[in-house]
Order: structure tokens, then C-alpha cells, then sequence
């Protein structure tokens, strides 16, 4: 791949830039850098398939607030890997892009 080619979707990973799950106002959760990005979001996939089935558990059951929680962790955790994917694959702001084009 030459400068001037974008990176094939094989070749995309996460950059752990995204927080999740705070704890005293400090992320006490990351998502992992270097994570090839079709892999993280079959993982968030799968978050939010359990995420749906304890929802609806907790939905039909008595006493399943354990469920509720288990599925508020599990879409946060979902959401960090999505944004930091989404953070992967849209490009930069015009102006981020010319600062970084300047200090070139």
C-alpha cells in the first residue's frame, strides 16, 4: 500500500481512543487499539444480541434488575467499540486535516 491509497477494510483496527464505563469521573474502561475493526464490531454485535435477550428477560421476569444492569454494561461496551470504529472510518474535519497537512 503506497501513502497515497487508502488502507483495504481487512487492513482497518481500532485506535482505543474510546472510553467506557466511568467510575469518579474517569474512564475505568478502554477499547484496545490495534484491534482489526471486523473483529471489534462482531464483538459489538454480539454485545447487543445478549444485551436484547437479557432486556427482554428483565421485560417478562420478576426480580431481574441484575439482568437490566448486565445489559446497560454490555450496550456501553457496544457503543465505545461502534464510536471507536466510526472514529477509523470517517475522515478528519477540513480543518483537522490542514493542520495536519501544515506540520507535514
Amino acid at each position: 500500500m503506497s501513502k497515497t491509497d487508502p488502507p483495504t477494510p481487512s487492513e482497518l483496527k481500532t485506535i482505543g481512543l474510546t472510553p467506557f464505563i466511568y467510575c469518579s469521573n474517569k474512564a475505568l474502561f478502554r477499547v484496545s487499539g490495534d484491534v482489526p475493526l471486523g473483529d471489534a464490531l462482531a464483538m459489538a454485535s454480539d454485545f447487543l444480541f445478549l444485551a436484547k435477550e437479557l432486556t427482554k428477560d428483565a421485560a417478562y421476569a420478576q426480580d431481574t434488575d441484575r439482568h437490566a444492569w448486565a445489559a446497560h454494561y454490555l450496550t456501553a461496551m457496544s457503543k465505545a467499540v461502534i464510536d471507536d470504529a466510526v472514529k477509523v472510518l470517517m475522515p478528519p474535519p477540513p480543518a483537522a486535516r490542514t493542520k495536519a497537512e501544515s506540520k507535514k
